[in-house]
Protein backbone atom coordinates (compact mmCIF):
# COMPACT_ATOMS: atom_id res chain seq x y z
CA UNK A 1 0.00 0.00 0.00
CA UNK A 2 1.57 3.60 -1.07
CA UNK A 3 1.93 5.48 2.16
CA UNK A 4 2.40 9.06 3.07
CA UNK A 5 5.73 9.17 4.45
CA UNK A 6 5.23 12.19 6.70
CA UNK A 7 1.74 10.42 8.30
CA UNK A 8 3.18 9.04 11.35
CA UNK A 9 5.44 11.47 11.70
CA UNK A 10 2.50 13.88 11.86
CA UNK A 11 0.29 11.39 13.97
CA UNK A 12 2.64 11.42 16.51
CA UNK A 13 3.66 15.10 17.13
CA UNK A 14 0.46 16.19 16.67
CA UNK A 15 -1.25 13.93 19.21
CA UNK A 16 -0.09 15.65 22.31
CA UNK A 17 -2.08 19.27 21.30
CA UNK A 18 -1.10 22.68 21.37
CA UNK A 19 1.53 22.50 23.88
CA UNK A 20 3.40 19.83 22.11
CA UNK A 21 7.10 21.18 21.03
CA UNK A 22 7.40 21.65 17.24
CA UNK A 23 10.31 19.10 16.82
CA UNK A 24 9.61 18.74 13.28
CA UNK A 25 6.01 18.28 13.44
CA UNK A 26 5.38 20.18 10.09
CA UNK A 27 6.71 22.29 7.10
CA UNK A 28 4.31 24.20 7.64
CA UNK A 29 2.99 26.26 10.85
CA UNK A 30 -0.85 26.87 11.22
CA UNK A 31 -1.50 30.39 12.28
CA UNK A 32 -2.02 30.79 16.12
CA UNK A 33 -1.06 26.69 16.33
CA UNK A 34 1.95 27.78 18.70
CA UNK A 35 0.49 30.71 20.34
CA UNK A 36 -0.39 30.99 23.96
CA UNK A 37 -2.20 27.79 25.45
CA UNK A 38 -5.34 29.89 25.78
CA UNK A 39 -5.96 30.73 22.38
CA UNK A 40 -7.70 28.60 19.54
CA UNK A 41 -5.60 26.77 17.43
CA UNK A 42 -5.56 26.45 13.31
CA UNK A 43 -3.99 22.93 13.30
CA UNK A 44 -5.37 22.24 9.52
CA UNK A 45 -2.28 19.95 8.19
CA UNK A 46 -3.37 19.77 4.30
CA UNK A 47 -1.71 21.80 1.31
CA UNK A 48 -3.34 21.16 -2.02
CA UNK A 49 -0.94 20.14 -4.77
CA UNK A 50 -0.51 22.67 -7.20
CA UNK A 51 -1.98 20.70 -9.95
CA UNK A 52 -5.03 20.11 -8.39
CA UNK A 53 -8.87 21.07 -10.19
CA UNK A 54 -9.82 23.81 -9.45
CA UNK A 55 -13.32 24.23 -8.66
CA UNK A 56 -15.89 27.36 -8.88
CA UNK A 57 -15.18 29.52 -5.72
CA UNK A 58 -17.92 31.67 -3.60
CA UNK A 59 -20.02 28.45 -3.09
CA UNK A 60 -19.71 28.88 0.75
CA UNK A 61 -22.01 31.30 2.90
CA UNK A 62 -22.49 31.72 7.14
CA UNK A 63 -25.59 30.24 7.40
CA UNK A 64 -26.36 28.07 11.23
CA UNK A 65 -26.81 24.76 10.83
CA UNK A 66 -30.70 23.99 11.26
CA UNK A 67 -32.31 22.96 14.21
CA UNK A 68 -33.13 18.90 14.46
CA UNK A 69 -37.33 19.20 14.34
CA UNK A 70 -37.76 18.23 18.32
CA UNK A 71 -41.26 17.79 19.57
CA UNK A 72 -40.90 17.17 23.23
CA UNK A 73 -44.32 15.40 24.05
CA UNK A 74 -43.04 12.56 21.61
CA UNK A 75 -40.27 9.74 22.33
CA UNK A 76 -37.72 9.47 19.61
CA UNK A 77 -38.14 6.31 17.40
CA UNK A 78 -35.85 3.64 16.45
CA UNK A 79 -34.52 2.06 13.34
CA UNK A 80 -32.20 -0.42 11.88
CA UNK A 81 -28.35 0.44 10.99
CA UNK A 82 -27.48 -0.71 7.58
CA UNK A 83 -28.65 1.59 4.50
CA UNK A 84 -31.14 4.19 5.13
CA UNK A 85 -32.42 4.89 1.93
CA UNK A 86 -33.19 3.08 -1.49
CA UNK A 87 -32.77 6.08 -3.58
CA UNK A 88 -29.86 4.59 -5.78
CA UNK A 89 -32.09 2.28 -6.79
CA UNK A 90 -34.99 4.52 -7.49
CA UNK A 91 -32.35 7.36 -9.57
CA UNK A 92 -31.06 4.45 -11.55
CA UNK A 93 -34.45 4.25 -12.95
CA UNK A 94 -35.36 7.72 -13.68
CA UNK A 95 -31.68 7.99 -15.13
CA UNK A 96 -32.51 4.76 -17.33
CA UNK A 97 -30.13 2.35 -16.18
CA UNK A 98 -30.98 -1.03 -14.94
CA UNK A 99 -30.24 -1.02 -11.14
CA UNK A 100 -28.54 -3.65 -9.71
CA UNK A 101 -30.78 -6.02 -6.73
CA UNK A 102 -28.64 -5.12 -3.87
CA UNK A 103 -29.05 -1.24 -4.00
CA UNK A 104 -33.26 -2.38 -2.94
CA UNK A 105 -32.13 -2.82 0.26
CA UNK A 106 -35.01 -3.74 2.93
CA UNK A 107 -33.89 -1.33 5.86
CA UNK A 108 -33.64 1.19 3.23
CA UNK A 109 -36.88 1.64 1.88
CA UNK A 110 -38.51 1.26 5.53
CA UNK A 111 -36.46 3.85 6.75
CA UNK A 112 -38.07 5.84 3.86
CA UNK A 113 -41.53 5.26 5.72
CA UNK A 114 -42.78 6.36 9.16
CA UNK A 115 -44.62 3.47 11.30
CA UNK A 116 -46.90 3.30 14.17
CA UNK A 117 -44.66 0.98 16.26
CA UNK A 118 -47.47 -0.45 18.14
CA UNK A 119 -46.98 0.54 21.32
CA UNK A 120 -49.86 1.77 24.10
CA UNK A 121 -47.47 4.53 26.10
CA UNK A 122 -46.21 2.63 28.77
CA UNK A 123 -42.67 1.90 27.44
CA UNK A 124 -40.26 3.41 30.21
CA UNK A 125 -37.42 2.33 29.13
CA UNK A 126 -34.79 2.93 25.89
CA UNK A 127 -36.37 -0.09 23.78
CA UNK A 128 -39.81 -1.79 24.36
CA UNK A 129 -40.40 -4.10 21.39
CA UNK A 130 -43.79 -4.64 20.10
CA UNK A 131 -45.47 -7.59 18.38
CA UNK A 132 -47.99 -7.46 15.57
CA UNK A 133 -49.45 -10.52 13.24
CA UNK A 134 -51.15 -10.66 9.91
CA UNK A 135 -52.59 -13.51 7.71
CA UNK A 136 -51.85 -12.15 3.76
CA UNK A 137 -52.55 -13.18 0.58
CA UNK A 138 -49.56 -13.30 -2.38
CA UNK A 139 -51.30 -10.58 -4.87
CA UNK A 140 -49.89 -12.69 -7.76
CA UNK A 141 -50.31 -16.06 -6.90
CA UNK A 142 -53.02 -15.81 -3.81
CA UNK A 143 -50.85 -17.82 -1.72
CA UNK A 144 -51.75 -17.68 2.25
CA UNK A 145 -48.72 -15.75 3.98
CA UNK A 146 -48.22 -14.89 7.62
CA UNK A 147 -46.14 -12.29 8.34
CA UNK A 148 -45.24 -10.57 12.50
CA UNK A 149 -44.04 -6.91 12.84
CA UNK A 150 -41.24 -6.02 15.30
CA UNK A 151 -42.22 -2.32 16.68
CA UNK A 152 -38.89 -0.63 17.37
CA UNK A 153 -40.63 1.41 20.26
CA UNK A 154 -38.49 3.67 22.42
CA UNK A 155 -39.61 5.44 26.10
CA UNK A 156 -36.97 8.05 25.31
CA UNK A 157 -38.25 11.34 25.27
CA UNK A 158 -37.03 13.70 22.32
CA UNK A 159 -36.61 16.77 24.66
CA UNK A 160 -34.43 14.13 26.69
CA UNK A 161 -32.41 13.01 24.16
CA UNK A 162 -28.87 14.33 23.80
CA UNK A 163 -26.19 12.61 21.64
CA UNK A 164 -22.89 11.58 23.58
CA UNK A 165 -19.63 13.37 23.23
CA UNK A 166 -18.17 12.74 19.89
CA UNK A 167 -14.52 11.67 18.66
CA UNK A 168 -15.38 12.02 15.23
CA UNK A 169 -13.15 11.66 12.09
CA UNK A 170 -14.36 12.60 8.80
CA UNK A 171 -12.81 10.95 5.61
CA UNK A 172 -13.31 12.82 2.89
CA UNK A 173 -12.72 11.31 -0.71
CA UNK A 174 -11.68 13.68 -2.96
CA UNK A 175 -10.76 11.59 -5.74
CA UNK A 176 -11.38 12.60 -9.31
CA UNK A 177 -14.75 11.24 -9.92
CA UNK A 178 -15.75 13.19 -6.86
CA UNK A 179 -14.86 16.18 -9.34
CA UNK A 180 -18.01 15.13 -11.62
CA UNK A 181 -21.57 16.66 -11.03
CA UNK A 182 -24.17 14.09 -9.37
CA UNK A 183 -25.89 13.17 -12.19
CA UNK A 184 -22.68 11.54 -13.77
CA UNK A 185 -22.23 7.92 -14.04
CA UNK A 186 -18.63 6.81 -14.22
CA UNK A 187 -17.38 3.11 -14.02
CA UNK A 188 -13.78 2.53 -13.37
CA UNK A 189 -14.56 -1.51 -13.91
CA UNK A 190 -15.13 -0.82 -17.73
CA UNK A 191 -13.21 2.21 -18.57
CA UNK A 192 -16.15 3.90 -19.26
CA UNK A 193 -17.44 7.04 -18.29
CA UNK A 194 -21.53 7.66 -19.62
CA UNK A 195 -23.08 11.00 -18.73
CA UNK A 196 -27.00 11.51 -18.25
CA UNK A 197 -29.11 14.71 -18.79
CA UNK A 198 -30.06 16.76 -15.89
CA UNK A 199 -30.04 20.04 -13.81
CA UNK A 200 -26.97 19.00 -11.50
CA UNK A 201 -24.35 21.50 -11.78
CA UNK A 202 -22.93 21.54 -8.65
CA UNK A 203 -19.96 18.53 -8.76
CA UNK A 204 -19.85 15.98 -5.88
CA UNK A 205 -16.90 17.68 -4.26
CA UNK A 206 -18.45 21.24 -3.81
CA UNK A 207 -21.26 20.11 -2.46
CA UNK A 208 -20.11 17.82 -0.10
CA UNK A 209 -17.67 20.27 1.65
CA UNK A 210 -20.70 22.80 1.95
CA UNK A 211 -22.44 19.85 3.57
CA UNK A 212 -19.53 19.31 5.82
CA UNK A 213 -19.20 22.79 6.83
CA UNK A 214 -22.42 22.78 8.03
CA UNK A 215 -22.24 19.62 10.26
CA UNK A 216 -18.76 21.62 11.79
CA UNK A 217 -21.65 23.72 13.21
CA UNK A 218 -23.50 20.62 15.20
CA UNK A 219 -20.16 20.21 16.91
CA UNK A 220 -19.97 21.11 20.68
CA UNK A 221 -16.44 22.36 22.86
CA UNK A 222 -16.22 18.67 24.70
CA UNK A 223 -16.38 16.99 20.83
CA UNK A 224 -13.01 16.22 19.19
CA UNK A 225 -12.87 16.60 15.40
CA UNK A 226 -10.34 15.22 12.78
CA UNK A 227 -10.12 14.99 9.07
CA UNK A 228 -8.68 13.01 6.64
CA UNK A 229 -8.61 13.35 2.74
CA UNK A 230 -8.17 10.36 0.14
CA UNK A 231 -7.11 10.03 -3.72
CA UNK A 232 -4.33 7.46 -4.78
CA UNK A 233 -2.88 8.03 -0.62
CA UNK A 234 -4.42 9.25 2.29
CA UNK A 235 -3.25 13.00 4.14
CA UNK A 236 -4.05 13.47 7.32
CA UNK A 237 -5.92 17.12 6.96
CA UNK A 238 -6.53 17.81 10.53
CA UNK A 239 -5.48 15.67 13.70
CA UNK A 240 -8.27 14.65 16.35
CA UNK A 241 -8.47 17.94 18.64
CA UNK A 242 -11.09 19.28 21.07
CA UNK A 243 -13.38 21.73 19.40
CA UNK A 244 -12.74 24.12 22.38
CA UNK A 245 -9.36 24.30 21.70
CA UNK A 246 -9.70 24.82 17.52
CA UNK A 247 -10.20 27.74 15.86
CA UNK A 248 -13.17 26.18 13.76
CA UNK A 249 -13.87 29.34 11.30
CA UNK A 250 -10.30 28.75 10.36
CA UNK A 251 -10.83 25.29 9.83
CA UNK A 252 -14.47 25.69 7.76
CA UNK A 253 -12.21 28.18 5.49
CA UNK A 254 -9.32 25.29 4.55
CA UNK A 255 -12.64 23.14 4.02
CA UNK A 256 -13.83 25.67 1.55
CA UNK A 257 -10.43 26.21 -0.24
CA UNK A 258 -7.97 23.85 0.47
CA UNK A 259 -10.29 20.64 -1.09
CA UNK A 260 -9.63 19.99 -4.63
CA UNK A 261 -10.77 16.75 -6.48
CA UNK A 262 -7.51 14.25 -8.15
CA UNK A 263 -6.38 11.45 -8.25
CA UNK A 264 -7.45 7.65 -7.59
CA UNK A 265 -9.63 6.48 -4.33
CA UNK A 266 -7.49 4.22 -1.96
CA UNK A 267 -10.02 3.90 0.52
CA UNK A 268 -8.37 1.45 2.63
CA UNK A 269 -5.24 3.79 3.32
CA UNK A 270 -8.24 6.22 4.63
CA UNK A 271 -9.81 4.70 6.96
CA UNK A 272 -6.22 2.60 8.13
CA UNK A 273 -5.25 6.57 9.06
CA UNK A 274 -8.33 7.67 10.74
CA UNK A 275 -8.24 4.68 12.61
CA UNK A 276 -4.69 5.41 14.08
CA UNK A 277 -6.04 8.84 14.50
CA UNK A 278 -8.49 7.61 17.26
CA UNK A 279 -6.19 4.97 18.85
CA UNK A 280 -4.95 7.10 21.25
CA UNK A 281 -9.14 7.22 22.63
CA UNK A 282 -9.65 3.20 22.69
CA UNK A 283 -10.31 3.03 25.90
CA UNK A 284 -13.08 6.26 25.94
CA UNK A 285 -15.99 5.28 28.18
CA UNK A 286 -18.34 3.96 25.18
CA UNK A 287 -21.38 5.47 27.90
CA UNK A 288 -20.25 8.69 27.61
CA UNK A 289 -18.02 8.79 24.24
CA UNK A 290 -19.40 7.46 20.45
CA UNK A 291 -16.25 6.95 18.85
CA UNK A 292 -17.03 7.23 14.58
CA UNK A 293 -15.53 7.55 10.99
CA UNK A 294 -18.33 9.45 8.73
CA UNK A 295 -17.11 8.30 5.73
CA UNK A 296 -18.23 10.42 2.58
CA UNK A 297 -17.42 8.78 -0.90
CA UNK A 298 -18.77 7.82 -4.70
CA UNK A 299 -16.88 4.43 -3.64
CA UNK A 300 -15.54 4.00 -6.79
CA UNK A 301 -12.21 2.27 -5.37
CA UNK A 302 -9.65 1.85 -8.42
CA UNK A 303 -6.70 1.79 -5.67
CA UNK A 304 -5.37 -1.01 -3.20
CA UNK A 305 -8.51 -2.83 -2.46
CA UNK A 306 -11.52 -3.70 -4.66
CA UNK A 307 -13.25 -6.41 -2.97
CA UNK A 308 -13.63 -4.49 0.72
CA UNK A 309 -13.11 -8.03 2.18
CA UNK A 310 -10.06 -6.90 3.61
CA UNK A 311 -11.66 -3.12 4.71
CA UNK A 312 -14.66 -5.05 6.31
CA UNK A 313 -12.08 -7.11 8.29
CA UNK A 314 -10.71 -4.19 9.63
CA UNK A 315 -13.98 -2.18 10.66
CA UNK A 316 -15.51 -5.68 12.09
CA UNK A 317 -11.96 -5.33 14.59
CA UNK A 318 -12.72 -0.85 15.17
CA UNK A 319 -16.43 -1.99 16.04
CA UNK A 320 -15.40 -4.25 18.81
CA UNK A 321 -13.47 -1.42 20.48
CA UNK A 322 -16.47 0.65 19.88
CA UNK A 323 -14.93 2.55 17.03
CA UNK A 324 -18.03 2.81 14.48
CA UNK A 325 -18.59 3.61 10.86
CA UNK A 326 -21.23 5.85 9.09
CA UNK A 327 -21.00 5.90 4.83
CA UNK A 328 -22.29 9.01 2.99
CA UNK A 329 -22.43 7.60 -0.60
CA UNK A 330 -22.12 10.16 -2.80
CA UNK A 331 -24.32 10.34 -6.75
CA UNK A 332 -25.87 7.66 -8.28
CA UNK A 333 -22.37 5.72 -9.36
CA UNK A 334 -21.38 3.96 -5.80
CA UNK A 335 -19.87 0.81 -5.53
CA UNK A 336 -22.08 -1.02 -3.81
CA UNK A 337 -19.40 -4.09 -3.05
CA UNK A 338 -17.92 -1.54 -0.86
CA UNK A 339 -21.08 -0.33 0.97
CA UNK A 340 -22.93 -3.51 1.35
CA UNK A 341 -19.29 -4.57 3.21
CA UNK A 342 -19.54 -1.56 5.72
CA UNK A 343 -23.17 -1.51 6.70
CA UNK A 344 -23.76 -5.00 8.17
CA UNK A 345 -20.77 -3.94 10.74
CA UNK A 346 -22.00 -3.49 14.25
CA UNK A 347 -22.58 0.23 14.93
CA UNK A 348 -22.60 0.90 10.90
CA UNK A 349 -25.20 2.77 9.17
CA UNK A 350 -24.90 4.28 5.69
CA UNK A 351 -26.60 7.22 3.25
CA UNK A 352 -27.17 7.95 -0.09
CA UNK A 353 -27.08 11.60 -1.20
CA UNK A 354 -27.69 13.08 -5.01
CA UNK A 355 -28.72 16.52 -4.60
CA UNK A 356 -27.37 19.48 -2.61
CA UNK A 357 -30.58 19.63 -0.59
CA UNK A 358 -30.54 16.05 0.28
CA UNK A 359 -26.74 16.06 1.43
CA UNK A 360 -27.65 19.24 3.95
CA UNK A 361 -30.53 17.25 5.12
CA UNK A 362 -28.67 13.94 5.89
CA UNK A 363 -25.51 16.26 7.04
CA UNK A 364 -27.45 18.78 8.75
CA UNK A 365 -30.68 18.38 10.44
CA UNK A 366 -30.36 14.23 11.15
CA UNK A 367 -27.12 14.54 11.91
CA UNK A 368 -27.65 14.45 15.53
CA UNK A 369 -29.48 10.56 15.08
CA UNK A 370 -27.16 9.45 12.38
CA UNK A 371 -24.05 9.12 14.46
CA UNK A 372 -25.89 8.42 17.69
CA UNK A 373 -26.67 4.55 18.14
CA UNK A 374 -28.80 3.37 20.88
CA UNK A 375 -29.24 -0.76 20.88
CA UNK A 376 -26.60 -2.98 19.87
CA UNK A 377 -27.28 -6.93 18.89
CA UNK A 378 -30.96 -7.24 18.90
CA UNK A 379 -32.03 -10.94 18.72
CA UNK A 380 -35.24 -12.53 18.80
CA UNK A 381 -36.36 -16.00 19.48
CA UNK A 382 -39.64 -18.04 18.28
CA UNK A 383 -40.27 -20.69 20.84
CA UNK A 384 -43.06 -22.79 19.07
CA UNK A 385 -43.39 -25.73 17.40
CA UNK A 386 -44.45 -26.01 13.77
CA UNK A 387 -43.43 -22.80 12.46
CA UNK A 388 -40.23 -21.39 11.08
CA UNK A 389 -38.81 -18.48 9.96
CA UNK A 390 -38.87 -17.69 6.02
CA UNK A 391 -37.50 -13.84 5.77
CA UNK A 392 -36.82 -10.80 7.85
CA UNK A 393 -37.44 -7.55 6.24
CA UNK A 394 -35.80 -5.14 7.35
CA UNK A 395 -32.34 -5.79 8.74
CA UNK A 396 -29.19 -6.05 7.25
CA UNK A 397 -28.28 -8.96 9.73
CA UNK A 398 -31.39 -10.79 9.70
CA UNK A 399 -29.99 -14.45 10.65
CA UNK A 400 -32.28 -17.14 9.60
CA UNK A 401 -30.60 -19.75 11.55
CA UNK A 402 -33.48 -22.28 13.27
CA UNK A 403 -35.36 -21.03 16.65
CA UNK A 404 -33.58 -17.24 16.14
CA UNK A 405 -36.51 -15.23 14.32
CA UNK A 406 -34.25 -12.32 13.99
CA UNK A 407 -30.86 -10.24 14.39
CA UNK A 408 -30.29 -6.53 14.10
CA UNK A 409 -26.97 -4.99 14.90
CA UNK A 410 -27.41 -1.78 15.65
CA UNK A 411 -30.82 0.42 16.41
CA UNK A 412 -30.46 4.04 15.77
CA UNK A 413 -32.96 6.92 16.77
CA UNK A 414 -35.20 7.95 13.90
CA UNK A 415 -37.38 11.04 13.92
CA UNK A 416 -40.86 10.53 15.32
CA UNK A 417 -44.60 12.53 14.92
CA UNK A 418 -47.39 11.86 15.28
CA UNK A 419 -47.10 8.62 17.18
CA UNK A 420 -45.02 6.87 13.80
CA UNK A 421 -41.28 6.37 13.49
CA UNK A 422 -39.45 6.46 10.63
CA UNK A 423 -38.26 3.13 9.69
CA UNK A 424 -39.92 1.91 12.95
CA UNK A 425 -40.57 -1.79 12.36
CA UNK A 426 -38.71 -5.31 11.07
CA UNK A 427 -41.17 -7.38 9.42
CA UNK A 428 -41.12 -11.19 9.82
CA UNK A 429 -42.37 -13.84 7.76
CA UNK A 430 -43.29 -17.46 9.23
CA UNK A 431 -44.59 -20.40 7.69
CA UNK A 432 -46.04 -23.61 8.84
CA UNK A 433 -43.81 -26.56 9.00
CA UNK A 434 -45.67 -29.78 10.70
CA UNK A 435 -48.16 -29.84 7.99
CA UNK A 436 -51.38 -28.52 9.85
CA UNK A 437 -54.24 -26.01 8.98
CA UNK A 438 -53.31 -22.94 10.10
CA UNK A 439 -54.89 -22.15 13.48
CA UNK A 440 -54.80 -19.32 15.95
CA UNK A 441 -51.52 -20.72 17.52
CA UNK A 442 -49.88 -18.95 20.37
CA UNK A 443 -46.34 -18.67 20.89
CA UNK A 444 -43.60 -16.99 22.94
CA UNK A 445 -40.96 -13.99 21.48
CA UNK A 446 -37.93 -13.25 23.25
CA UNK A 447 -36.03 -10.62 22.84
CA UNK A 448 -32.60 -9.60 23.79
CA UNK A 449 -30.32 -6.76 23.24
CA UNK A 450 -26.87 -4.81 24.30
CA UNK A 451 -27.71 -1.13 25.43
CA UNK A 452 -24.41 1.67 24.97
CA UNK A 453 -23.00 1.09 28.44
CA UNK A 454 -23.04 -2.95 27.96
CA UNK A 455 -25.98 -3.75 29.84
CA UNK A 456 -27.53 -6.85 27.96
CA UNK A 457 -31.43 -6.61 28.90
CA UNK A 458 -34.78 -8.84 27.92
CA UNK A 459 -38.03 -9.22 27.54
CA UNK A 460 -40.74 -11.86 26.47
CA UNK A 461 -44.27 -11.58 25.21
CA UNK A 462 -47.01 -14.30 23.97
CA UNK A 463 -47.98 -13.69 20.27
CA UNK A 464 -51.45 -15.25 18.72
CA UNK A 465 -51.72 -15.79 14.64
CA UNK A 466 -55.59 -15.44 13.53
CA UNK A 467 -57.47 -18.25 12.83
CA UNK A 468 -57.69 -19.53 9.27
CA UNK A 469 -56.22 -18.24 5.96
CA UNK A 470 -58.64 -15.42 5.08
CA UNK A 471 -56.69 -12.35 5.48
CA UNK A 472 -56.26 -10.34 8.58
CA UNK A 473 -53.99 -7.30 10.02
CA UNK A 474 -53.24 -6.10 13.22
CA UNK A 475 -52.99 -3.21 12.38
CA UNK A 476 -52.35 -0.67 8.66
CA UNK A 477 -48.62 -0.64 9.80
CA UNK A 478 -48.45 -4.54 9.08
CA UNK A 479 -50.43 -3.99 5.97
CA UNK A 480 -48.01 -1.25 5.02
CA UNK A 481 -44.68 -3.22 5.65
CA UNK A 482 -46.27 -6.32 3.60
CA UNK A 483 -46.94 -4.41 1.27
CA UNK A 484 -43.54 -2.74 0.43
CA UNK A 485 -41.34 -5.95 1.26
CA UNK A 486 -43.13 -7.34 -1.78
CA UNK A 487 -42.55 -4.33 -3.73
CA UNK A 488 -38.75 -4.68 -2.51
CA UNK A 489 -38.89 -8.62 -3.43
CA UNK A 490 -40.45 -7.82 -7.33
CA UNK A 491 -38.06 -5.19 -7.89
CA UNK A 492 -35.16 -7.18 -6.84
CA UNK A 493 -36.29 -10.22 -8.46
CA UNK A 494 -36.80 -8.21 -11.76
CA UNK A 495 -33.63 -6.74 -11.82
CA UNK A 496 -31.80 -10.34 -11.39
CA UNK A 497 -34.24 -11.57 -14.57
CA UNK A 498 -33.50 -9.16 -16.65
CA UNK A 499 -30.02 -9.85 -16.28
CA UNK A 500 -29.45 -13.54 -15.84
CA UNK A 501 -32.93 -15.30 -16.58
CA UNK A 502 -32.51 -18.81 -15.04
CA UNK A 503 -31.89 -16.93 -11.60
CA UNK A 504 -35.72 -16.78 -11.11
CA UNK A 505 -38.05 -19.63 -10.94
CA UNK A 506 -40.89 -19.61 -12.85
CA UNK A 507 -43.49 -19.53 -10.02
CA UNK A 508 -46.50 -16.92 -10.00
CA UNK A 509 -46.15 -15.67 -6.72
CA UNK A 510 -43.67 -12.94 -5.43
CA UNK A 511 -41.16 -15.21 -4.46
CA UNK A 512 -37.83 -14.17 -2.66
CA UNK A 513 -34.85 -12.94 -4.37
CA UNK A 514 -32.17 -15.76 -4.79
CA UNK A 515 -29.16 -15.72 -1.75
CA UNK A 516 -25.80 -15.31 -3.94
CA UNK A 517 -23.85 -13.19 -3.66
CA UNK A 518 -23.73 -11.15 -7.41
CA UNK A 519 -22.22 -7.99 -6.24
CA UNK A 520 -18.82 -8.77 -8.31
CA UNK A 521 -20.31 -9.97 -11.03
CA UNK A 522 -22.87 -7.02 -11.17
CA UNK A 523 -21.07 -3.71 -9.81
CA UNK A 524 -22.57 -0.75 -11.45
CA UNK A 525 -22.22 -1.38 -15.60
CA UNK A 526 -24.59 1.04 -17.31
CA UNK A 527 -26.88 -1.78 -18.02
CA UNK A 528 -29.49 0.09 -19.89
CA UNK A 529 -33.17 0.71 -18.40
CA UNK A 530 -35.10 -3.03 -19.79
CA UNK A 531 -38.40 -4.67 -18.90
CA UNK A 532 -39.03 -8.26 -20.64
CA UNK A 533 -43.10 -9.32 -21.41
CA UNK A 534 -42.71 -11.42 -18.31
CA UNK A 535 -42.10 -8.91 -15.92
CA UNK A 536 -44.31 -6.19 -17.86
CA UNK A 537 -47.48 -8.04 -16.69
CA UNK A 538 -46.10 -8.79 -13.34
CA UNK A 539 -45.86 -5.23 -12.88
CA UNK A 540 -48.65 -4.46 -13.98
CA UNK A 541 -50.76 -6.76 -12.07
CA UNK A 542 -48.69 -5.52 -8.95
CA UNK A 543 -49.18 -1.73 -9.42
CA UNK A 544 -53.10 -2.24 -9.35
CA UNK A 545 -52.16 -4.08 -5.84
CA UNK A 546 -50.43 -1.19 -4.59
CA UNK A 547 -53.14 1.28 -5.76
CA UNK A 548 -55.93 -0.68 -4.34
CA UNK A 549 -53.52 -1.45 -0.58
CA UNK A 550 -52.22 2.45 -0.63
CA UNK A 551 -56.26 3.57 -0.49
CA UNK A 552 -56.85 1.34 2.18
CA UNK A 553 -54.10 1.92 4.30
CA UNK A 554 -54.56 5.59 3.56
CA UNK A 555 -50.92 6.88 3.02
CA UNK A 556 -50.12 9.19 0.22
CA UNK A 557 -46.26 9.14 0.88
CA UNK A 558 -46.33 5.69 -0.72
CA UNK A 559 -47.11 7.84 -3.89
CA UNK A 560 -43.07 7.58 -4.56
CA UNK A 561 -43.65 3.64 -5.40
CA UNK A 562 -46.38 3.95 -7.66
CA UNK A 563 -44.81 6.58 -9.32
CA UNK A 564 -41.22 4.48 -9.49
CA UNK A 565 -43.65 1.66 -11.60
CA UNK A 566 -44.96 3.53 -13.81
CA UNK A 567 -41.65 4.38 -14.91
CA UNK A 568 -40.62 1.04 -15.11
CA UNK A 569 -43.38 0.11 -17.17
CA UNK A 570 -43.09 3.23 -19.23
CA UNK A 571 -39.62 1.59 -20.08
CA UNK A 572 -41.63 -1.44 -21.30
Amino acid sequence: MTRNPNRRQLLQCCAVGAVASLAGCSTRTPSGFWGDSSEKIDDWEYSPPSEGIDLVGGLFGDNEAGAMEDAASENVGLATGGAADVGTFRRNVYEEYLPIPESMAYEGLFGEYYFDTGGDGSCGSLFCPTYTPAVSLDPLSDETERYLTVGLNSGLSQSEFERPALNLVIVLDISGSMGASFDDYYYDAHGNRQETEGDTTRSKMEVAKKALVKLTRHLRPEDRFGVVLFDDDAYLAKPLHAVEETDMDAIRGHIQKDIEPRGGTNVSAAMELGEELVAEYDDADSGEYETRTLLLTDAQINMEETDADELRSSLEENAGRDHHTTVIGVGVDFNADLISQITEIRGANYYSVYSEDEFERRMDNEFEYMVTPLVYDLSLELDTDGYEITKVYGSTAADEATGELMHVRTLFPSPRTDGEAKGGVVLVQVERTDGEEASGTEFSLEANWETREGNRETSTETVSFPTGNDEAYGNDTIQKAILLARHADLLKNWTIYEREETLVDDEEGISHPPDDDHLGQWEQQSDPLTVSNRYESRFETFRAHFEDEMAAIEDEELEQELELLGAILKAA
